[in-house]
C-alpha cells in the first residue's frame, strides 16, 4: 500500500516531485508510525465491516480501527466481538490487501481471547488500541499483547501472525487533572519505555479530556483553542514526544464534525489557494461542512509536534493526507539542512531565499520531515494542498 495510491500513476506523477513510498505490515516500526496518516475508526458493529473496510482503502485509507469500546453500547460487546470474528474471517478470504488494522478493546483479558477466536486471519491484524492509558491500568494490557503473541508463535500458526503493536490512548482524567498529571505522564513513560518495541504510536483521546469538564468544541474552534486540552497536548509532547531518541509518534486528536445552522465566526479558508478549476467550489464545500477548522487543526498539530490523526468520518480522511505531504520548499530546506558537509552546523539561507536554514537546530526538523516525505511524498513545487485535495477525491 502508499498513500495516494487510490490515484492514478498519471495524476501522481503531475503532483509529487518524489512520490510516496509503498509500504506493508511488515515494514519497520519507525516508518509504520508515520504512515499511519488519517486512522478511521468503525464500530465493530457493522453488518458489512468487511466490504466497508475494502470500500475505505479504495479511498486512500491505510489504517483503520475497529473498535469495542465507546462506541458501541455496553450491551453489544459480545455480538460485536462475534461479529468482528466473522468479518476478519471474510476479509482474509479475499484477494485484496487491507489497510494496517487495529482492534480497540476495553479489557486486556480481549486481547488473546480475540488473537485466539481469530484463528489464521489474525495474519491482517497489526495490532490493538489501548484505552485510557496510564501505567497501572496500561501494563496488563501491553503484558496480555505480549502473551498472545507468544502464544500464536508457540501454537505453530506463527506464519500466519504479525507482530503485534500497541497503540495507547492518553485519554484519562489523571492525566487532565493538574495535581495528578506529572506522575501520571511519568507512569506512562516508564510503561511505554518498557515495551518500546511494542509501541507503535500514542493516541490522544481529546473527547475525552473535555469530557471531564462537561466541554465540547464547536467546529469554529480547534482542540488548541480549548486551552486545558491545549495544555494537556504540550505536556504530553513535552514529555512523550522529544526528537532525542526517547520519543515516540504522537497523533492527532480527532476531529468532531458538527453541521451547524449559522457560523459564528468568519471562514478560516483563504480564498487565494483556491482560484483555479474545481477549487473554489472545492473551499466552498469545506466551509459548508465546517471542515475549514479541522484543515487549521491539522496545520496546528504538526506544529505542535503530532503525526496523523484520530478520524471518526471517511470525509476527513484525504484533507489529513493532503496536509501531510512534504512542500517542495520544505524538502529543499531538510536537504540543505542534512548535507553532509553542514556536519559541523553553521546559517545558510535556503533554496527559496526567503529565511535562514541554522543547521544544528533545524536538524531534528529536517529529519523528520524527510521521515515524512518519504511516506507522503513531495509535491512538486507548484503543487499545494488544493491540488492534492482536488486529485484525491473520487469521481
Amino acid at each position: 500500500m502508499r498513500h495516494f495510491g487510490h490515484i492514478a500513476p498519471e495524476v501522481r506523477q503531475r503532483l509529487f516531485h518524489r512520490e510516496p513510498c509503498a509500504f506493508t505490515a511488515a515494514s519497520p516500526p519507525q516508518l509504520l508510525a508515520v504512515a499511519l496518516g488519517a486512522t478511521l475508526y468503525s464500530p465493530a458493529t457493522r453488518p458489512r465491516l468487511a466490504d466497508d473496510i475494502m470500500k475505505q482503502a479504495g479511498r486512500g485509507v491505510v489504517s483503520m480501527v475497529v473498535c469495542l469500546e465507546d462506541s458501541i453500547d455496553d450491551a453489544e460487546v459480545v455480538e460485536a466481538e462475534e461479529n468482528l470474528v466473522r468479518q476478519f474471517a471474510d476479509l482474509a478470504a479475499r484477494d485484496a490487501e487491507p489497510p494496517l488494522l487495529f482492534i480497540r478493546v476495553r479489557a486486556a483479558e480481549q486481547i488473546p481471547d480475540l488473537v485466539r477466536r481469530l484463528g489464521t486471519s489474525v495474519r491482517l491484524l497489526s495490532g490493538f488500541v489501548l484505552p485510557k492509558f496510564t501505567e497501572e491500568r496500561g501494563v496488563p494490557f501491553l503484558e496480555a499483547l505480549v502473551a498472545a503473541e507468544a502464544e500464536l508463535a508457540e501454537s505453530g500458526m506463527a506464519g500466519a501472525a504479525r507482530r503485534l503493536f500497541a497503540m495507547p490512548v492518553l485519554e484519562s482524567p489523571e492525566l487532565l487533572h493538574l495535581e495528578s498529571r506529572a506522575d501520571t505522564l511519568a507512569g506512562v513513560s516508564r510503561a511505554v519505555d518498557k515495551y518500546r518495541d511494542r509501541v507503535l504510536a500514542l493516541r490522544l483521546g481529546v473527547t475525552d479530556f473535555c469530557s471531564a469538564y462537561g466541554l465540547r468544541r464547536p467546529p469554529d474552534m480547534t482542540a488548541y483553542d480549548v486551552q486545558i486540552v491545549a495544555s494537556v497536548i504540550a505536556d504530553v509532547v513535552n514529555v512523550l514526544g522529544r526528537a532525542d531518541g526517547t520519543g515516540f509518534t504522537v497523533t492527532g486528536p480527532v476531529w468532531e464534525y458538527f453541521r451547524v445552522q449559522e457560523r459564528m465566526f468568519k471562514p478560516q479558508l483563504r480564498r487565494s489557494p483556491f482560484l483555479e478549476g474545481r477549487a473554489d467550489e472545492l473551499r466552498q464545500a469545506l466551509i459548508e461542512h465546517d471542515m475549514d477548522g479541522l484543515l487549521r487543526e491539522i496545520e496546528l498539530d504538526r506544529a505542535n509536534g503530532l503525526l496523523g490523526k484520530t478520524c471518526i468520518h471517511p470525509s476527513h480522511v484525504l484533507p489529513v493526507h493532503a496536509l501531510s505531504v512534504v512542500s517542495h520548499e520544505e524538502f529543499s530546506d531538510a536537504e540543505d539542512i542534512l548535507r553532509p558537509e553542514r556536519g559541523g552546523g553553521g546559517v545558510l539561507r535556503s533554496s527559496y531565499t526567503n529565511k535562514m536554514n541554522e543547521v544544528k537546530p533545524h536538524r531534528a526538523w529536517a529529519e523528520r520531515t524527510l521521515r515524512r516525505a518519504e511516506v507522503f511524498g513531495v509535491a512538486k513545487e507548484d503543487i499545494g494542498f488544493v491540488e492534492l485535495l482536488t486529485a484525491g477525491i473520487p469521481g
